[in-house]
């Protein structure tokens, strides 16, 4: 048998060779070039074994030119894949199948003669998935850890005088792979920055800073770990020495993520100088809390991914200003970087903005539990024998990651934990990756969510814990472990959920309720949610543009849109989920008490002398009077009560809006911005009863009460004053939200379909003329007996008419409802909305909290949320009047009594249901108006748990009424 012997590194338990030893990220000013721009490119489908590519003379003027930093399936070649949990490749580790992509990639670059005889290192800050790397010919090394850095000493082979040549060979798949398996798109090349760094003689060649911060006497601690002769400086604070004194400080300012005071340090040699900036803060758990600088933490937090719907993970620093900046104006205070270390400059934004940081390993391998049970069991994952986690032949691979994340970013005051991992299971490799990481870093917390016995980590952290069992986690009742010893361990740890309220389309709902029990009990610390933006790719089709998913670029195996499920749309546009998100999270809670406004401070350290209250008087939406009131002295944890401004007495329905806004510009967001608001109602006037004054006439076809003409034989409404309608009949169904469809944890929507919601029938039973006009209907779906029995009753007044429905469920409904109300249909022509409820944006049961009353008017297009995966959007509850108008003026009036909740569309809710991405939604040839009782509420059991029990919608009698009339 013929066999050739070939270097199949990328198919190594441990493939990384030749790599410099891990050092801390740093800003120098020793010389360095940067190697990014268009490089030449060769894309293969498999694997390749031939290297001639890598001499410096090879002919590549055929090949393609392709930007670094980049993901070559999104310039081309080759094509995206989406899994969440899935191993798109045979799990039969280290190997990968032959039809293995890699790309080949060359550039040149000349180093200046300044350089002389120094030292030269090669970096790449990220490579997907391994690498094999060639300077003038000679192999330097292979990385693998794809979102790790990889430093190559290459002083013996670069050119000092001429031209050098680098190559590289990028392998999509490799055994690296099986460490990554971390919900998002499998995308390749080399996505972060390469540079050339001259190493001067006698330099810096790593450092690790040590600013402690004692909160009782206010005194800072300082120590700066180097190599070699290092002198230390920081100005601001008189320090002036050698690297390796501790400086004992009387006085310092400390870093938090409310208040991220950084000094400025300079750390030097004769030939290098190093700036770096230092934050005082001490991260400890006492009695069983989480604490920074003495203070508890409650994490508001985000799971972040790096993400661009153009680049994929090869992230601008202006995206990743615009994502701090983003989280620091809707109250976040903290990341978890899942599931690998970030950009490091994204770690330098948090050190600068404040943002607390647990910086989580680049490793994952859900795909050996893809059949895991859920929910876990008090006593941990399970141990799978060939899982990374448990296997001795991946130890030193997970110790080295461990190691590379620690090194590069141990000098940032943002991050207060580290993560070993996500989803990898259970296994004595972790417990290897734990000691070396406390060894090295005794002062930061370790993290991982899988190690539920706690036996390796710091913090009992959960995925996705329901409301119930945080309750039972923060009264000390939760399901005890086997060993007695390992449950008192882990029941005197904080608790967060490192994953919870996962906001996948729709929702996240539930999340005032979150908040509640993380503000009820000390342990429970809150979390971080899942997540931060949804990873759609800019796609364009027969229809137009959309967001790309699994599924829509030919993969064989995927899942679907579950890669959408951030609090961002694609483009970074805030989902109504992050705005809800804003007024839970806020640090300032308003509210009224007989006395008058009770103002809460829910900051850490801050007091709120940063704000300012502004307050409006509105009467039926329209504000007749404002004002500023005096920010009352409140310290951290502390609440003050005021007295309500002195206020015009008014006869309509009247709110004072009170909002907490900056008293100055912050580097985060201007003077003016709204940190959060409360609304107290003042004036809410009797209602008027119900007089009707006309009566039902009918003619052959036709009946006409007050301004209404309905037909005679079926008691349709057809017109009202000039205006056609479609007659309002009873809905109950919805396109089913992310939260209910099959893959959830609750998938509610397959019992709605087999139940039949989404082809209900309507028959009319009865038209009766008893005052105004009577009618009876059975709405039913096939194939059952289960059904409504209706009753729809008009009067008149004037030209208003009125309309009660009775409703009564008929057999024993083994779900709740997805909506109860009505669904009527006018002209194409009306194209404004103007309402005074709840607004501007979209309201659910529980999803309102940052919803407010008042009077907003938008057109129709704009009610829409534009979801990656079409699904019931935009509506507005606690509606006491609407109007549907067209240009001119000319529509609909409906009035609450006393509200509904509404929903105007350009497509009918079957329309919304077929739809896969937003661009194949066409116009209908009719307006489509929901007029809604009530609705079930979001939950977020796509991932998380459902909808809570006060927030779902039984099948139950029930009864609503509204009025309708032209304008």
């Amino acid at each position: 048998m013929l066999s050739t012997a070939v270097d199949r590194y990328w198919e190594q338990f441990q493939p990384s060779r030749g790599l410099a030893g891990a050092r801390a990220w740093a800003r120098s000013d020793a010389d360095q070039l940067n190697l990014n721009g268009m490089w030449r490119f060769r894309y293969s489908a498999s694997d390749q074994d031939r290297t001639e590519f890598a001499t410096p003379h090879y002919d590549d003027s055929s090949w393609a030119h392709l930007p670094v930093p980049s993901l070559w399936q999104l310039h081309g070649f080759g094509r995206p894949i989406y899994t969440n949990v899935r191993y798109p490749f045979p799990i039969d580790p280290p190997r990968v199948p032959q039809e293995n992509p890699t790309g080949d990639y060359r550039t040149s670059f000349e180093i200046p003669a300044s350089w002389d005889t120094d030292p030269v290192v090669l970096r790449f800050d990220g490579v997907d998935s391994c690498a094999r790397v060639w300077l003038n010919g000679h192999e330097v090394g292979v990385t693998s850890g794809s979102r790790l850095a990889a430093e190559f000493d290459v002083s013996a082979v670069v050119h000092r005088s001429e031209p050098n040549l680098l190559a590289v060979r990028v392998h999509q798949w490799s055994s690296g792979s099986y460490l990554e398996d971390q919900d998002m798109w499998w995308l390749s090349g080399i996505f972060r920055d390469v540079t050339v760094l001259r190493r001067p003689k006698g330099g810096i060649d790593d450092f690790f800073v040590h600013a402690a911060y004692d909160s009782q006497s206010g005194r800072g601690e300082l120590r700066v770990e180097a190599d070699g002769a290092v002198s230390v400086r920081v100005e601001e604070l008189g320090v002036d020495g050698p690297a390796g004194q501790t400086v004992q400080l009387d006085r310092v300012e400390p870093w938090s993520a409310e208040v991220p005071r950084l000094y400025t340090a300079v750390l030097s040699t004769p030939t290098e100088t190093v700036t770096t900036r230092i934050g005082f803060r001490t991260v400890e758990i006492s009695d069983g809390v989480l604490t920074v600088n003495g203070r508890r933490v409650l994490f508001r937090g985000v799971n972040r991914h790096e993400f661009d719907p153009d680049a994929g993970r090869t992230v601008s620093a202006e995206t990743m200003l615009a994502d701090v900046l983003l989280m620091k104006r809707h109250n976040i205070n903290a990341v978890r970087t899942s599931h690998y270390p970030p950009h490091p400059s994204f770690l330098e934004l948090c050190d600068e903005y404040g943002l607390y940081v647990i910086d989580e390993c680049d490793l994952e391998t859900h795909g050996f539990f893809a059949d895991e049970p859920a929910p876990p069991t008090a006593d941990g994952s399970p141990i799978i024998a060939d899982n990374p986690a448990e296997d001795p032949r991946w130890r030193d691979e997970l110790l080295l990651r461990m190691q590379r994340t620690v090194e590069r970013d141990k000098n940032h005051p943002s991050v207060i934990m580290w993560s070993l991992g996500n989803e990898s299971g259970a296994g004595q490799n972790l417990g290897v990756m734990a000691d070396w990481s406390r060894t090295r870093d005794p002062s930061r917390p370790l993290h991982y969510e899988r190690d539920w016995t706690c036996r390796y980590v710091d913090v009992y952290s959960r995925m996705y814990a329901s409301h119930a069992e945080v309750d039972e986690i923060g009264r000390g009742v939760e399901e005890a472990l086997s060993d007695p010893v390992l449950d008192a361990r882990r029941r005197a740890m904080p608790f967060i959920l490192c994953e919870y309220s996962h906001a996948m389309g729709n929702g996240p709902g539930g999340l005032s309720e979150y908040q509640a029990l993380f503000e009820k009990y000390p342990r429970c610390q809150g979390g971080f949610i899942w997540e931060w933006i949804d990873h759609g790719l800019r796609t364009h089709d027969e229809h137009g543009e959309f967001y790309g998913y699994g599924g829509d670029f030919g993969e064989e195996l995927h899942d679907g849109n579950f890669v959408a499920d951030g609090l961002l749309f694609p483009d970074r546009t805030p989902s109504p989920g992050l705005l809800e998100l804003k007024q839970v999270f806020a640090p300032v809670r308003i509210a009224s008490s007989d006395a008058g406004l009770v103002i809460e401070n829910h900051y850490e350290v801050r007091d709120l002398s940063h704000l300012r209250l502004e307050w409006s008087h509105s009467v039926e939406g329209d504000v007749v009077e404002s004002g500023t009131l005096a920010v009352p002295a409140v310290e951290p944890g502390d609440s003050a009560t005021l007295p309500l401004p002195d206020l015009s007495p008014v006869s309509g329905e009247s709110w004072l809006t009170i909002a907490a806004v900056l008293a100055e510009d912050t580097a985060w967001a201007p003077d003016g911005h709204e940190v959060a608001f409360g609304q107290v109602a003042i004036h809410v006037p009797a209602t008027t009863e119900w007089v009707p004054t006309l009566r039902a006439v009918s003619g052959d076809t036709e009946v006409r009460l007050g301004a209404g003409i309905f037909d005679a034989s079926t008691g349709a409404l057809l017109k009202i004053g000039d205006i056609d309608v479609g007659s309002p009949r009873l809905d109950v169904w919805r396109a089913p939200i992310d939260n209910e469809r099959a893959f959830a944890r609750d998938p509610i929507e397959v019992t709605w379909r087999e139940l039949g919601l989404d082809r209900m029938r309507h028959r009319v039973e009865r038209v009766e003329l008893v005052g105004g006009l009577v009618i009876r209907a059975r709405v039913a779906p096939a194939a059952t007996r289960l059904g409504f029995d209706v009753v729809y009753r008009w009067t008149a007044h004037g030209d208003v008419l009125r309309l009660v429905v009775e409703l009564n469920p008929d057999g024993v409904w083994p779900c709740p409802l997805p909506r109860v109300g009505l669904r009527m249909h006018a002209a194409a022509e009306l194209s404004n909305v103007e309402w005074y409820g709840l607004g501007p944006g979209e309201s659910y049961a529980d999803s309102r909290r940052a919803a407010r009353v008042g009077r907003f008017a938008v057109s129709i297009d704009e009610l829409l949320t534009p979801y990656v995966f079409p699904q019931e959007n935009g509506n507005r509850a606690g509606v006491r009047w609407m109007q549907v108008t067209d240009p001119q003026g000319a529509g609909l009036r409906i009035e609450g009594e006393p509200t509904v909740d509404m929903a105007v569309r350009r497509w009918s809710s079957e329309a919304l249901d077929r739809a896969r991405h937003p661009n194949e939604l066409a116009r209908d040839d009719r307006v489509w108006i929901n007029l809604d009782k009530a609705q079930h509420g979001l939950g977020s059991a796509s991932c998380g748990p459902g909808v809570l029990p006060q927030y779902r919608l039984l099948a139950e009698p029930t009864s609503f009424s509204l009025r309708l009339r032209a304008v």
